[in-house]
């Protein structure tokens, strides 16, 4: 499996916008899927977004339309851009990757599928 360190989280105002990034460690990244999580206070981890190895991807309902997720194989560091962010959002992201996944089109979405993960970072979205 890969070490996974994220950063690029802190605070914003609701409405502003906010680019995680998580750093992988090893020169398999691109045979990898890789996943989203976050824990708000009190509340379980939930899944945010994936994608895949061959880069299709899917969005928890709540982000779409609003979070981008994204990878750049060649700096082994995947990447969640997120946009008009609300302080619903606030919560502990997590960066998780998997290299079980082989098919072209499935994305892994549950924590259970993921092997790797980072320590997370902190996003705080203030009204």
């Amino acid at each position: 499996q890969v070490q996974l360190v994220e950063s690029g989280g802190g605070l914003v105002q609701a409405g502003g916008s906010l680019r995680l990034s998580c750093a992988a460690s090893g020169r398999t990244f691109s045979t990898y899927a890789m996943g989203w999580f976050r824990r708000a206070p009190g509340k379980e981890r939930d899944f945010v977004a994936a994608i895949n190895w061959n880069s299709s991807t899917y969005y928890a309902d709540s982000v779409k339309g609003r979070f981008t997720i994204s990878r750049d194989n060649a700096k082994n560091t995947g990447y969640l851009q997120m946009n008009s962010l609300k302080p619903e959002d606030t919560a502990i992201y997590y960066c998780a990757a998997d290299r079980t996944y082989t098919s072209r089109r499935y994305v892994p979405t549950t924590l259970a599928e993921f092997g790797s993960w980072g320590l997370g970072t902190q996003v705080t979205v203030s009204s």
